[in-house]
């Protein structure tokens, strides 16, 4: 499976990526605070729903209920010494949904340490990353994914640790914010120029965007990242716009509908996976499917 995935990267197909995870989990009932991860073990039919949801909208790689499966952040939970048993579940889990003719990445996000401020080692980043990879590896995964990170130092840690240890493709996207000044920067201050001249270096798989934006917004993302020649393909998983607290509930703006004729110009921006973060659901999957099918 990974080498026919790695065959369809060269050959820069268009695919379809799946769509947010933590809004439906919560929309299944998961209260605000809690672990998301510990779903795999308590609620394992509840997050093959959501995993197999995505297979049957269309997608064609989906991703593990793993994003915050570090021991580093379950530590927030004290529930660290899980991690092995809690990523191997969310990979399992996954695999199962993308049977033999679809594709599976193992999420990985942020730990929400940071390096400068010496709440974290980079031994520690390296060894947190490196355990949260070897489970999803051994779960079934096809890929690794490292997104929504910020900051250089700690992608840099979180790739090096697969690298050095394991023969996989690894993803890695980054979150963007548009400033006063027009320009698109991470919470860290890290711009796009940084990010594909400091990550690209590394020669992984797959580079690019998620969360943050609306997928408007996304198109001046794909577009500058693509005008960096780095000859490697460009993932862009939008959030379905900006949310906002409507009657006490979380709502996204954009719709499916919304979409559609946004897709056509992220593909000419030059994305080649296309799928949805946080508000996105099986149906804007649905619909990226058709137009990717239809381009």
């Amino acid at each position: 499976m990974r080498k026919i995935l790695l065959q369809k990267l060269k050959e820069n197909k268009l695919m379809v990526s799946d769509g947010g995870w933590g809004t439906f989990l919560m929309a299944k009932g998961m209260e605000v605070g809690s672990c998301p991860e510990l779903w795999n073990k308590n609620n394992y039919d509840d997050v093959f729903d959501i995993a197999k949801s995505y297979i049957s909208a269309g997608s064609l790689i989906i991703k593990t209920n793993t994003f915050g499966g570090s021991s580093i952040k379950l530590n927030d939970y004290n529930i660290a010494d899980d991690c092995y048993l809690l990523n191997k579940l969310g990979a399992e889990i996954s695999r199962k949904a993308a049977g033999e003719d679809n594709y599976v990445m193992g999420s990985i996000g942020p730990t929400g340490k940071f390096l400068f401020t010496g709440d974290v080692t980079e031994e520690e980043l390296y060894n947190s990353f490196k355990l949260q990879a070897k489970a999803l590896i051994e779960g079934g995964v096809d890929a690794i994914l490292f997104e929504t990170f910020y900051a250089i130092d700690e992608a840099e840690c979180a790739i090096k640790s697969v690298k050095d240890n394991f023969d996989i493709p690894i993803f890695c996207t980054f979150t963007f914010e548009k400033g006063e000044d027009g320009n698109f920067r991470t919470m860290m201050g890290v711009d796009i120029n940084s990010f594909t001249e400091q990550i690209g270096k590394y020669d992984i798989n797959v580079i690019g965007t998620n969360c943050g934006n609306g997928f408007a917004e996304m198109v001046t993302i794909v577009k500058e990242i693509k005008s960096k020649n780095l000859d490697i393909p460009i993932m862009v998983n939008s959030n379905a716009g900006m949310p906002e607290i409507i009657d006490g509930k979380l709502y996204f703006p954009e719709t499916s509908e919304y979409i559609k004729t946004i897709i056509p110009e992220l593909i000419n921006a030059g994305a080649n996976i296309i799928g949805g973060c946080c508000g996105t659901t099986p149906e804007h999957i649905k619909v990226i499917k058709k137009v990717i099918e239809g381009s």
